[in-house]
């Protein structure tokens, strides 16, 4: 397998992701959601896309269910099941923001090794991260896959907040206490912090 690996030789193209941030007029960093399971992370992240394509900016959006229905579906939720979850998925958004894609990924990715590894894979300038802070007892009472139950009653494993840790992040872009805002103020909260991020620089500085 190594050798094969040596074979492999990645292809430049003609448009690079400089052609494609003149071509649309803004930059596509990476926002990255994290937060407990019940924390709010897609409800917010599918707020503030709808936000951002409402002012003209192209956007993609990355679910963890929708990810791990198809790309993941392999992967269970071991220490290192997660971790190869994540890899790929810093993979796919590394190749959406090329694509030139304001991606937004809501994942709990709970451990900061993983966090870090898709930060260094994306760049610090192109990562956002947007830690989703709510407490565990709040994700717990809203509980609205019924997942928390499921994990207290030992049907679940790994189950982060029961059973496995989360590493909340120490240096977040923005933290948005979700149990103490409105999605409404929780989206602009967001957008506030970020927009200034995403609008159109000069490649050449």
């Amino acid at each position: 397998m190594r050798e094969e690996k040596l074979h492999i030789i990645p292809h430049q193209h003609q448009i690079t992701p400089e052609d494609r941030l003149r071509q649309q007029g803004h930059t596509a960093p990476l926002l990255w959601f994290t937060g407990l399971s019940g924390s709010g992370k897609s409800t917010l992240a599918n707020e503030v896309e709808r936000r951002l394509h409402e002012r003209g900016y192209r956007t993609f959006l990355l679910d963890g269910d929708n990810v791990r229905s198809g790309l993941n579906s392999d992967l269970d939720f071991s220490e290192a099941s997660r971790q190869e979850n994540i890899r790929r998925i810093a993979e796919v958004s590394k190749l959406m923001t090329d694509a030139g894609c304001i991606t937004l990924s809501a994942f709990i990715s709970p451990y900061a090794r993983d966090r870090a590894m898709v930060r260094d894979k994306l760049g610090p300038n192109n990562y956002l991260e947007v830690y989703v802070n709510c407490p565990l007892e709040v994700c717990e009472a809203r509980d609205v896959k019924g997942l928390y139950a499921k994990a207290r009653r030992g049907e679940i494993s790994n189950f982060t907040g029961i059973s496995a840790p989360f590493e909340a992040p120490e240096n977040p872009t923005i933290t948005v206490p979700t149990h103490e805002m409105s999605l409404n103020e929780a989206a602009q909260r967001v957008l506030e912090a970020i927009e200034p991020k995403i609008k159109l620089k000069s490649v050449n500085s």
